[in-house]
């Protein structure tokens, strides 16, 4: 017996009709599927620095479950003291399983240890169905240890899917189980 991703599981059995329903789409090839998602720090300091690299490597591959790789700068800035190809953040890559492992682990472990969280904002779509957040401590994953952080740093996280339209992606992802901010008004 194969193991599946919980997340995997709930989009095949109850997110694929939810959208057919919502959409009106006349065939299962047309709902919207969660491709990849993208993680990447970029560390400023690390023109100073080299071994700042090598740790944010280390918590990124520990947070995404997969290897991560250093990200060169394309050009160079004298202002900066960059060169170019010096490394200056990581990046990792999730698809498949890793993707719905790593999205699991967000929204039940990491989301909920965010100080004063109210939810997601629903407004970082880029118009063709992608959605980006950030996050600006990496500690609220329970795979860093607190004890062991030298500095904080942020990451940005990218969803990318099929969606053709923001709508389309915003009810995948909420049909998902992301918690975005409540738009209403409670009295």
């Amino acid at each position: 017996m194969k193991y599946v991703p919980r997340l995997k599981d709930k989009y095949q059995n109850e997110v694929v009709k939810e959208l057919m329903e919502q959409f009106q789409y006349g065939s299962i090839m047309e709902v919207p599927r969660l491709v990849k998602i993208s993680i990447n720090q970029g560390i400023g300091a690390a023109t100073q620095d080299k071994k700042l690299v090598d740790v944010a490597i280390d918590e990124l591959s520990r947070i995404a479950g997969q290897k991560a790789v250093a990200t060169k700068a394309r050009n160079s800035i004298a202002n900066f003291k960059l060169r170019e190809f010096m490394p200056i953040g990581a990046r990792v890559t999730l698809r498949n399983e890793r993707m719905f492992e790593f999205m699991d682990r967000l929204i039940s472990v990491a989301l909920p240890r965010v100080r004063d969280f109210r939810g997601i904002n629903d407004k970082s779509f880029d118009g063709r169905g992608n959605y980006s957040m950030g996050i600006t401590e990496q500690i609220i994953f329970p795979e860093i240890d607190i004890e062991k952080v030298s500095r904080m740093a942020g990451m940005d996280i990218t969803f990318v899917t099929t969606a053709k339209t923001d709508a389309e992606a915003l009810a995948l992802l909420k049909a998902m189980g992301l918690p975005f901010k409540n738009q209403k008004p409670t009295n």
